[in-house]
């Protein structure tokens, strides 16, 4: 009999449960055992909606309150010394502490590292090593869950992130990187690990290593069979997953480790039959069959040929089925979009509805069925196939008659910042922040109100500007230099254009998590992209009336838009990216002809939308880089371009970085003590730089000194001319007492620096 298991799920609640418990316990408004309760009840709905649905086996240890990666640490007990956890657990705060540097209990410290995981749009803790690092299981929280799942009658399979991808993705403090090196003293712990699992009668346990679809160095890849072999002999039988693209060289290494499994990514990878040939024949193959990353009906029909094949070639009960990773990366559940354009909803399937999809799979594998459910698959896909809505012949006639230089600016930087620097009379060390000011309760309930038809149009206008207006105000008072409109209009940066650029489509409750509570509503892209009208350019031009100072234009760049929507699978990437960068080129154009004269487009997600893989990462870096001189580079030479980039690195990117030619980057920093900055030093990054010094997701706000201290550092590395001063990103999600003291002690910071520029 086929089996059909599932690698995560989404943890927030249908409608953000965890989130608001999460915010409530932090500021105080509920205890620790109201946060646990509402944690419990999400977590029991998750269970519930897996097992109605038909999954043979549910994974529990998927679920967390911040982050799984974090949750690796606290069982680990692997806390840096400065949380100062001294307890044979870890406790609550403690963890939340590392999170996000604050916690209801504890002294406030500098949260740890934050980073994408992999090529998502999810944000992980980054673990944090030491030479002499020791771990212990610190955490009863996994197997906790597991007795708690399994009382409630679930068969689970409780999911722990392997151990070299867990020192892969950490990084060593002081001493040289030798992460690899912990691993004798990481092992134990781990078969520790697995043999209290085995004692609470688990059959089976999913054991992630992501890290095997990337290009290892040697030594990382010769660790894996002398782990494996050293966990072998004691506890549940190991399904070992990999996931988010091919195993490529690889392949040999997983289908040869002791392990009882192995979980591919059949959706991103063509590697199944490969792995079915060279599996031995006690193992299982799991095939990802399901798209976990996009929210598109998978083609049952298809899927179902491709599969039988594998089962006639290995048998029914050694091929398991499951989405290709964890739906941790799409919305929970379609049923609650009920405002959706009807032909788009039957294009698309959320987590809830690729449980679904497994099933049917599996239980026409089985031969139980499932026949209705594969035409109506066929039938959605035909309908979507041919849509005369999807695609637009003056959208391709625009693309096609592109000027070979449409993508590259006048002038030189060199030529350009002079230009500039007469026009907006910049002082040393200029100060700004990345955009966005604290969306407060006041402008979310009169964006309900307006949405609701309890506040017309006008009054929402108006409250708007008032809101622009108290900005731009609070900024003169703090002393900035250039300004920002503070964007009270927009929900979140990619979701407002998707809201005003034709070819998208917005969702009600298609939440997704970034990070802790922070959670994204990725806009859908079903079919070509145009603009049908200026979307910014009024509030720009209207902040820009209230004060002398500058004040930014704030654009969303094309390949931050294309990576955190959910994009269409029948176009490549590049061109939908094209596309969106030939929209906002109008809108570039209109705020400079509107008389804004500082435009900043934003790429967070440039490093991110990198391949897996380094022989990928040239055509990629060509159209992203591309894409964004094509949104950019129709302006004068007067006008300053900025960009802004977080939670990444830039060490082996920084070329295509300086090949976007903005004449500001700004960057994150704050948490990573300047470290990014040795990438733009060694390759002698040409122009200007903001490094962050203000760590906007943490609630601690950091003294002068502090700020000075990171400065200098910038300094050092990258000298003051050519230096600006700003946090590490938007401020959407602080509150304003700790936004007012925070850009005060950076504006005075600058100040008090300024008299170390030297002169010219």
């Amino acid at each position: 009999m086929t089996t059909t298991h599932n690698l995560g799920y989404p943890r927030i609640g249908p409608r953000r449960e965890l989130k608001r418990a999460l915010e409530a316990y932090w500021s105080g408004r509920i205890d620790r055992e109201a946060l646990l309760a509402e944690a419990r009840a999400v977590r029991d709905a998750r269970w519930r909606d897996q097992a109605d649905a038909g999954i043979d086996l549910i994974p529990v240890g998927d679920f967390s309150l911040y982050d799984h990666v974090l949750d690796t640490s606290a069982l680990l007990g692997c806390v840096p010394p400065r949380f100062s956890e001294a307890g044979e657990r870890v406790d609550l705060d403690t963890y939340f502490r590392m999170a996000r540097g604050r916690a209801p209990s504890g002294d406030p410290a500098d949260a740890c590292e934050m980073t994408k995981w992999f090529d998502t749009n999810y944000h992980y803790i980054v673990p944090e090593f030491a030479p002499d690092q020791t771990f212990r299981i610190a955490s009863e929280t996994l197997f906790d869950e597991v007795v708690e799942a399994q009382t409630q009658g679930y068969r689970v399979k409780p999911v722990i992130l392997g151990p070299i991808s867990y020192l892969w993705l950490g990084k060593m403090k002081g001493g040289a990187d030798d992460r690899l090196a912990l691993l004798d003293n990481l092992l134990p712990v781990y078969g520790e690990i697995l043999y209290r699992l085995a004692g609470l009668g688990v059959d089976w346990v999913q054991i992630d290593e992501p890290a095997l679809v990337l290009d290892l160095p040697p030594a990382w890849r010769a660790a894996y069979e002398p782990a494996y072999n050293r966990l072998q002999g004691r506890g549940p039988k190991r399904l070992l997953a990999t996931y988010f693209g091919s195993l490529e060289e690889n392949l040999g290494l997983a289908c040869g480790l002791p392990v009882d499994g192995l979980h591919l990514d059949g959706v991103r990878a063509s590697e199944l039959a490969q792995a079915a040939d060279r599996l031995p024949g006690y193992k299982v193959l799991s095939a990802g069959v399901i798209d976990g990353r996009n929210v598109w009906r998978t083609d049952l029909t298809a899927q179902r040929v491709r599969l039988a094949t594998l089962a006639e070639r290995i048998g029914r009960e050694r091929l398991w089925l499951a989405p290709s990773c964890s739906l941790l990366h799409v919305p929970v559940d379609l049923s609650q979009e009920t405002t959706l354009d009807p032909e788009l909803t039957a294009w698309m399937a959320f987590a809830r509805q690729k449980l679904d999809e497994v099933v049917v799979l599996g239980r026409s594998l089985r031969e139980e069925g499932g026949v209705e459910a594969l035409t109506a698959a066929t039938a959605a896909l035909t309908a979507r196939r041919e849509s005369t809505r999807v695609h637009r012949a003056d959208v391709a006639a625009r693309l096609a008659a592109l000027p070979p230089d449409a993508a590259r600016r006048d002038s030189p930087y060199e030529m350009r910042e002079r230009v500039q620097q007469e026009k907006l009379h910049l002082p040393p060390l200029p100060t700004t922040t990345i955009g966005s000011f604290p969306q407060t309760e006041a402008i979310r309930a009169a964006r309900r109100d307006w949405r609701a038809g309890r506040l017309d149009e006008a009054g929402y206008e108006d409250f708007l500007r008032r809101e622009i207006e108290r900005v731009v105000r609070a900024q003169e008072d703090y002393g900035l230099d250039v300004l920002v409109h503070g964007e009270p209009e927009r929900t979140d940066m990619v979701e407002y254009f998707g809201e005003r650029l034709d070819g998208f489509a917005v969702t009600a409750h298609g939440w997704v998590q970034s990070y802790g509570s922070r959670c994204v509503k990725p806009p859908v892209i079903w079919g070509d992209v145009a603009r049908p009208r200026p979307m910014t350019v009024d509030w720009s031009v209207y902040a820009q009336s209230l004060t002398e100072r500058p004040v930014k234009g704030m654009l969303t760049g094309p390949v931050t838009i294309l990576q955190w929507s959910f994009v269409r699978d029948d176009l490549p990437r590049a061109d939908v990216c094209r596309q969106i960068a030939l929209a906002l080129r109008d809108e570039v154009g209109d705020l400079e002809r509107a008389g804004i004269g500082v435009i900043q487009v934003d790429e967070p997600a440039f490093r991110e939308g990198l391949p897996l893989r380094r022989a990928q990462w040239g055509a990629y870096l060509d159209w992203a880089v591309e894409s964004f001189r094509l949104a950019t580079s129709g302006v004068a030479d007067a006008t300053q371009i900025h960009t802004h980039m977080c939670y990444s690195e830039f060490n082996d990117i920084i070329e295509a970085i300086a090949a976007l030619d903005a004449d500001v980057i700004t960057i994150e920093t704050a948490r990573s003590d300047m470290e990014l900055l040795d990438a733009f030093a060694d390759f002698a990054y040409p122009n200007e730089i903001g490094p962050g010094v203000y760590d906007i997701h943490s609630p601690n706000v950091p003294a002068p000194a502090r700020m000075e201290e990171l400065l200098r550092a910038a300094a050092r590395r990258l000298g003051w001319s050519r230096l600006w001063v700003n946090p590490d990103c938007g401020l959407k999600t602080r509150g304003w007492p700790e936004v007012e003291a925070a850009l005060r002690a950076m504006v005075d910071s600058a100040r008090a620096l300024r008299a170390e520029v030297p002169a010219g």
